[in-house]
Parts: C-alpha cells; sequence; structure tokens
C-alpha cells in the first residue's frame, strides 16, 4: 500500500472518507433489516425461507456454471444412493 505523506495526515479528507463509511455501513444495515423483513414476509406466504434464499443465490448464477452445478449434484447423489 503506497502511502504519502509521511508523518502528516489531511484530517479534512480522512473524516471525510470515514463519514463516508460510516453512512454506507448505517445503508448497509438498514438493506439488511428489509431483506429480513421480506423474508418473514416470504414465510408468512407459505414460502420457506431456507429455499427462498437458495433461489436467490442460483439467481445470481451464470446459466452455464447453474447447469454444471446441478449435474455434479445429480452426479454425487447418485454416488450415494440418495
Amino acid at each position: 500500500m503506497k502511502h504519502e505523506n509521511h508523518g502528516s495526515l489531511d484530517n479534512k479528507q480522512l473524516l471525510t472518507l470515514i463519514e463516508k463509511i460510516e453512512k454506507l455501513n448505517d445503508e448497509a444495515a438498514a438493506l439488511a433489516a428489509d431483506i429480513k423483513e421480506v423474508f418473514t414476509e416470504a414465510k408468512s406466504a407459505g414460502y420457506d425461507p431456507k429455499y427462498v434464499r437458495q433461489m436467490v443465490r442460483l439467481r445470481k448464477m451464470d446459466p452455464d456454471e447453474l447447469e454444471e452445478s446441478d449435474e455434479l449434484t445429480k452426479m454425487y447423489r447418485n454416488a450415494l444412493g440418495i
């Protein structure tokens, strides 16, 4: 990591960066609470949150990666007789 101005800090810039990080952390916490609320809504509508999470994760995957994952899962299940 490159450090410029050894021995001196730009206090105003540092404070600005810290405040930006704090704001983003607050926003992330608010989003996490919103997501939790949607999972609660899904559960009360009869959906299993475990599988809803899994579907969210699968939708993020590249289609080829998803297909490969499905095939490998089938192969392992067949090998174990499940």
